[in-house]
Parts: structure tokens; sequence; C-alpha cells
């Protein structure tokens, strides 16, 4: 039952970032809304702040396939259960992306096709693969500094939301910003688009694999050292 409660958390956390993150994206592109890149960015902030503080305690609210990749690639947990998480995390995105589906209208969601992770024009695939590599670095690394670490700062919902938000700033005209193989195929699925769609899942497990290692083995241990 306690497991079971893990994957509830877990698909309600990825279920929440499509809902309202990629729901924020389909309200931009309501005529008359248009709040902007500011308002897009600080919706995604504001939600994956408020789900990590919210589920942190029951499944440490990775609510990311590429987080909980590193997390078993550094053993803090076991394979089964980071699959599990996974199928969670999809099925949750899924889900999301089918509520927006029934909630907006076809001619607002084809305007921005659903709201899923695509190429900027001018942005090759190899291109966005190192931006999703970059932007899913910074944001694993405020994790393990600021929420994982039991040394780190006690704001880590807080400073986790505050990357998110500062990374679609710089990212979301590049390549969506996903950083997040669910929050991009969730979308993906219920809406058919597929370009491109292995940059969405290869960068952000570089980047998150690139940013645990780095904390925990060049960071945590020469400092406590």
């Amino acid at each position: 039952m306690a497991v079971f409660g893990k994957l509830v958390a877990e698909a309600l956390g990825t279920f929440a970032i499509v809902l309202i993150g990629v729901g924020s994206v389909c309200s931009n592109a309501v005529p008359g809304v248009g709040f902007g890149l500011v308002g897009i960015a600080l919706t995604f902030g504001l939600v994956v702040a408020m789900m990590v503080a919210t589920l942190g305690h029951i499944s440490g609210a990775h609510i990311n396939p590429a987080f909980t990749v590193v997390s078993v690639a550094l053993r803090q947990t076991r394979l089964t259960l980071g699959l599990a998480y996974i199928a969670a995390q999809i099925a949750g995105a899924t889900l999301g992306a089918l509520c927006l589906q029934a909630f907006y209208s076809p001619e607002i969601l084809a305007r921005i096709a659903g709201g899923t992770t695509r190429l900027a024009p001018g942005v090759s695939p190899m291109l966005g693969f190192a931006i999703e590599v970059v932007l899913t670095f910074f944001l694993i690394l405020v994790v393990y500094g600021a929420a994982i670490d039991e040394k780190g700062s006690k704001l880590g919902a807080i400073a986790i939301g505050g990357i998110v938000a500062a990374l679609v700033l710089v990212g979301a005209p590049l390549t969506g910003t996903s950083m997040n193989p669910a929050r991009s195929l969730g979308p993906a699925i219920v809406f058919g688009q597929w370009q491109d769609h292995w940059v969405y899942w290869a960068g952000p497990i570089v980047g998150a694999v690139v940013a645990g290692f780095t904390y925990e083995y060049l960071l945590k241990r020469r400092a406590t050292h």
C-alpha cells in the first residue's frame, strides 16, 4: 500500500505539471489573454514548487523520469521502484494532456500543437539536445543541493520552483524547455506530435545524470573531505 501511495503521488505530480504548466501555454494562446513567457515561466515554477512541497515526503517528488533515472543510477532508488515511478509519471502526464484536449477548443490547441515541446526554427536536433542537457543539468543540480542534501537549503521546493521558472525564461523560445521526458511525452501521445521527440528524452536524462554525479562525487564529497 505504501508503494501504491508513492505511485499515485508521482502520477499526480506530473498530472499537475501538464494540466497547469502546459495549460498556461494553452491559455496564453487564447485571444485576449496573452500573459506571455513570464506568466508561463511563473506558472511552471509555481506548480513544480507546490508539487515538491506537497508530495516530497510521500514519494520524494521525482515527478520527472530524468530525475528517477539518476536516482536509480546513484542507487538512491531501487530499479523496480524507479521503473514503476516512470510508468506512473507518464500516466499522469498523459492524463493531464487528455484534460487539456477536453478543456480547450481545437483551434486553440492547433495553434500551439497542444502545448507539445518543439524545436524553434533554426534549432537543430543536436543543438536542441545540447540545450536540454544544460538546462536539465542546472535543474537537477538545484534539486540535489537544495532538496536532497540534508545539509542544503530548507527551502528546497522554493529553490526548485525558482530555477524551473528561470530556465523556462531562457529555454522556452528554443526548445520549449522540457527538462522532463514525461512533460513532453504526455502531450505527444495525445496530440500526435513526435518530431525530434528523442531530444526530450536523451537531453534531460544525460543532463540529469551528469548533474547528479557532479553533485554527489565532485561537489558534495570534496566539501565533506
